[in-house]
């Protein structure tokens, strides 16, 4: 899974840009009538590549957005998109037929062939999380009318990891956490997001260690809240909490 951070430093009147780098949220997607990636043959992959290649650059979102097929692409550039968050490190060293679309800001890029159909992902500077969800939904929308998801009435969207299963939204803040860090109180976070049903990951998302006071904190539940009450649970509970909490801990420090 794609870990995120802006390409450029990030914008100074950025909601809560002292303790939050940025926020992401992403969707996966499948297309139905394919078997998952794991199970899919090489020329059914091509297939969802070809039609989600047309149904992205087709749509009124094209304008400005870029396409890269990543089998052609050198490893120095596969390597470069996966720094820049554009990709994962799994997308990058597959060898699967895949290709991304990312627009020409940088804020939104969509993965085809990851570990889902589809991966569709926005960045947003600070505090920011509305905001990518909104952008975001605007992506979600005008690819569902070209293309048929994998949906089921009691699961919701049908996803290759279990986890990913109902809303298959996935809510994400990279924070900079030196003073908890400093103080050993980030294991009481750790212990208090695990309680509330959240991962904290490294610089580069899973299977990842932390890296300059970095982390990556996401919800694990994807099934049985709508996207709206997952977003709302996280941006009004969850992320309020932790950066007041890294704010006192400075406060202390100082």
């Amino acid at each position: 899974m794609a870990s995120h951070a802006p390409s450029t430093p990030p914008n100074a009147d950025a909601p809560d840009v002292d303790v939050v780098l940025s926020s992401r949220v992403r969707f996966a997607r499948n297309i139905t009538g394919y078997p998952f990636v794991h199970r899919a043959s090489d020329s059914q992959l091509r297939e969802i590549v070809d039609i989600s290649h047309q149904a992205l650059l087709s749509s009124h979102l094209a304008e400005g957005m870029i396409w890269v097929t990543l089998p052609d692409a050198s490893p120095l550039d596969r390597q470069l998109l996966v720094e820049r968050h554009l990709i994962s490190r799994q997308h990058a060293e597959s060898d699967v037929p895949r290709g991304v679309a990312i627009s020409g800001d940088e804020a939104l890029s969509v993965m085809v062939n990851e570990e889902d159909h589809l991966r569709m992902q926005c960045i947003e500077p600070g505090s920011r999380l509305s905001e990518a969800h909104e952008r975001l939904e605007e992506v979600d929308d005008a690819v569902e009318k070209r293309l048929d998801y994998a949906f089921h009435a009691r699961w919701g969207y049908l996803t290759a990891c279990p986890t990913n299963v109902g809303t298959g939204i996935r809510i994400s803040v990279m924070m900079h956490l030196p003073a908890l860090q400093i103080t050993k109180q980030l294991g009481k976070v750790k212990r208090a997001t695990q309680a509330l049903h959240l991962a904290v990951r490294g610089y580069y998302g899973e299977g990842t260690e932390a890296s300059g006071d970095f982390y990556q904190i996401s919800n694990q539940v994807t099934l049985g809240q709508s996207e709206v009450e997952l977003l709302k649970g996280f941006r009004d509970r969850v992320l309020p909490a932790i950066i007041e909490y890294e704010r006192q801990s400075r406060h202390i420090l100082i």
